[in-house]
């Protein structure tokens, strides 16, 4: 079970729940934000100190760096976007035919990011990790709390704030846009003449549309192999961060299913082609000011 990819990066998890991630694919995080991530962490620690644990301080650093091929995708380039896409679809799939390539959690990497925290917990009883968790839970919202000026009462309420600051924020400034309100209109008009469905034209539903159909698709596959969760996931709330239950599936067996998403992200990016050059850098620009105000 992950959360949802969209919504908030792994990585960015990792940076505050102190654990490992998944690499980010943007910029290393700016002088300014990274200020704020140390002062998280010190204040973490100070906490867990005063709760009678031992934390190290610890930032993760992402060891995939911004490339230029990244920075002509972010900006919405047609080439470079397509080449992604021939491969990657939109990056669900993927991360199980190329496992360790993209940094599945459940492969082992070459060269593993070891965070020290990981042997302060794996040293602990079934009773004290509990206790740890706890306390990190109750650190992790009172660092978040003193650093950010945030008012939280539990750690899932600090992503469930930055989802719905961001997703007021993605609504209010790229939904009402005239321009992209358009662009969008006229993708959705191409890709139902490719025999898509399509419920919502907004410029966020278009932009969001082919991922989230192959997570959804990635989530049923997942729950289908588990007795412990509903075969269909609940309704999400505004600000509840979806849950992504990750199926057990080699390369083999994920095949099939990329294939079809290569398919659907190709035919996503020819009918969006005008549509993404202007959405990407506007939605780029709002991420930006809401991971500097969360310290992400």
């Amino acid at each position: 079970m992950r959360i949802g990819r969209m919504i908030v990066p792994l990585a960015a998890l990792a940076v505050l729940c102190g654990c490992g991630g998944a690499a980010e694919t943007a910029a290393p995080s700016p002088s300014a934000t990274s200020d704020k991530k140390h002062r998280i962490e010190a204040a973490k620690a100070d906490c867990m100190k005063q709760q009678g644990f031992k934390y190290v301080p610890y930032v993760w650093r992402p060891p995939v760096p911004d490339t230029d091929e990244s920075r002509k995708r972010a900006a919405g380039d047609y080439q470079a976007m397509r080449k992604f896409r021939a491969k990657h679809g939109f990056g669900v799939f993927a991360l199980y035919v190329y496992p360790k390539e993209l940094g599945h959690p459940a492969v082992k990497p070459d060269d593993p990011v070891i965070n020290p925290n990981m042997e302060i917990q794996s040293s602990l009883s079934k009773a004290q990790m509990g206790a740890y968790r706890k306390a990190l839970d109750t650190c992790m919202v009172t660092a978040a709390n003193q650093v950010l000026g945030l008012k939280l009462k539990s750690g899932t309420d600090y992503y469930a704030e930055q989802n719905k600051v961001r997703e007021r924020a993605l609504k209010s400034d790229l939904n009402s846009d005239p321009e992209l309100v358009e662009l969008a209109a006229a993708m959705a008009t191409c890709l139902k003449g490719k025999g898509n469905a399509i419920s919502d034209t907004t410029p966020l539903a278009m932009a969001r549309r082919g991922q989230e159909m192959f997570s959804a698709q990635e989530d049923r596959l997942g729950r289908a192999q588990r007795d412990d969760v509903p075969d269909v996931a609940p309704p999400a709330k505004e600000g509840e961060l979806p849950m992504i239950y990750a199926p057990t599936l080699t390369p083999e067996e994920a095949r099939p299913y990329l294939n079809r998403e290569i398919k659907a992200a190709l035919d996503d990016l020819e009918c969006g082609r005008d549509f993404y050059p202007v959405y990407l850098p506007r939605q780029a620009a709002i991420d930006k000011q809401v991971n500097d105000r969360f310290g992400m």
